[in-house]
């Protein structure tokens, strides 16, 4: 991806306002100005170039709705000629702007023939501000690019070398269970649901930091295409399915954020890695396997697959007892009929921990939001023939139950957070395009950096 920042002391000035401010700003602005815009019929919404004397552009002026937001520039990237633009604001707005601008450059060209068209620059007083903004960048491409990547190049083996590649450029080490060695080292659940792909199931094991520091544990669901399996899914359902690995892909960048800031954590990631495939060796529903914790888990619908090879992870997670473990998964759809496809939303029986996600995405502009853990509706899985089923027969409170079955396998008194998200952008926004996303990733990572900062 290539970077639409610089530092430096030159460029055209460009200059935000936010629209419901414009009338007090025109007033104090030069008359000549003033006559620009007003002769342009420019009411402080969108971009006004603005010429010089020499008929060349002068400065640029673009009306915002809101100077707050963290995507403030993500239009003016494909908006405005190619040239350096120097923009006039504090360290808040150059912040907000920076992140803005590089994410609004995002493309997904893997398939596409290069882009030679040359784009506009922002220029940033300093080389650490560049940085800093451009490590945000990196982490979110890296999510989109591993979301929007088709399941034929976005395999177990994909993400593994994706990992690998990874922990390479940090100094992390990365170890792989693959194939029947899943049964050899007790993960039968993941063996379970990824036997059926000619592509082997795996469990993706990455760790970083110094053992002395907190351990945080990410798990990602990584699902690289969900057929449904023997309850298959139709052709529209199943469009999509490419972004089944969305989980993964989200703790990938949130591990890459931790470790490119040097947040002083023991971070620990691990990613079950498989393909929901149908063939003759493929689970059945009515099964009942026996996960790595010791629960037997009948199954109800082989589509409710994401549960059963996160809760292996989660279980392995557990042993370590760490300072807290996340997790990412696109889970269910039942969460976004709750909270619509642009809200992530997220569990825990940890109060604090929850006021603390929402203030941070509120603070970053990553919207997540707290579902309920009702232990009431645990009657939904209730197995007649083993001690659970994988998911409820009833059509209601889809993501909670799939939260509350993923809880019987985190270790007590450990600090959970489980994230149900969507992982796509349905639709265009500044600095948001249709495809994959990072849902709570900035937010997370706004926690840890408060939590254990420096």
């Amino acid at each position: 991806m290539l970077s639409y920042l610089l530092a430096g002391d030159h460029g055209i000035p460009l200059t935000l306002v936010e629209t419901s401010d414009f009338d007090r700003w025109f007033d104090e602005q030069p008359e000549a100005l003033q006559n620009w815009l007003t002769c342009t019929d420019y009411k402080g919404k969108g971009v006004s170039l603005i010429p010089g004397e020499e008929g060349v552009m002068s400065q640029v002026i673009v009306g915002v709705a809101d100077l707050s937001s963290h995507f403030i520039c993500g239009d003016l990237v494909n908006q405005l000629p190619a040239g350096d633009y120097k923009l006039q604001g504090d360290d808040n707005q150059l912040k907000l702007a920076a992140f803005s601008w590089g994410l609004g450059a995002y493309q997904f060209d893997r398939y596409k023939k290069a882009d030679e068209k040359e784009r506009p620059r922002l220029i940033l007083p300093s080389q650490a501000q560049v940085e800093e903004a451009e490590k945000f960048v990196k982490a979110v491409a890296v999510v989109r690019d591993l979301v929007n990547t088709p399941a034929g190049d976005m395999m177990p083996e994909h993400l593994g070398e994706t990992v690998e590649k990874l922990a390479e450029e940090f100094g992390a080490k990365v170890s792989q269970i693959v194939g029947d060695e899943l049964l050899t080292q007790n993960y039968p659940t993941i063996h379970a649901v990824g036997r059926a792909s000619t592509h082997a199931p795996r469990l993706i094991d990455m760790a970083w930091g110094d053992e002395k520091h907190p351990l945080i544990t990410l798990v990602g669901k990584g699902v690289c295409f969900d057929s449904g399996g023997l309850d298959m899914k139709g052709a529209a359902g199943m469009r999509l399915m490419k972004k089944d690995m969305g989980g993964a892909a989200h703790v990938i960048g949130l591990a890459r954020l931790i470790m490119d800031f040097n947040l002083p954590v023991r971070l620990r990631m691990l990613i079950p890695a498989v393909e929901n495939a149908v063939a003759g060796n493929a689970l059945r529903p009515g099964d009942v396997v026996k996960t790595r914790q010791g629960l037997t888990v009948e199954i109800h619908n082989t589509d409710a697959e994401g549960r059963l090879v996160l809760c292996e992870a989660l279980t392995e997670a557990s042993t370590e007892n760490p300072e807290m473990i996340v997790d990412f998964a696109t889970l269910t759809g039942a969460c976004r009929v709750a909270l619509g496809t642009e809200v992530g939303g997220f569990y825990t029986g940890d109060t604090a921990l929850a006021c603390e996600l929402m203030q941070a995405g509120d603070k970053t502009d990553d919207p997540v939001w707290r579902m309920p853990l009702h232990k009431g509706y645990k009657y939904m899985l209730k197995s007649e023939i083993a001690d659970m089923t994988n998911c409820a027969k009833e059509p209601y409170g889809g993501s909670i139950t799939a939260a509350l079955y993923l809880q019987e396998f985190v270790g007590k008194n450990i600090p959970w957070v489980h994230f149900d998200i969507m992982a796509w952008n349905i639709r265009n926004q500044p600095g948001r395009p249709v495809g994959g996303e990072a849902f709570g990733v900035r937010a997370v990572f706004e926690v840890l950096q408060d939590r254990y900062g420096k």
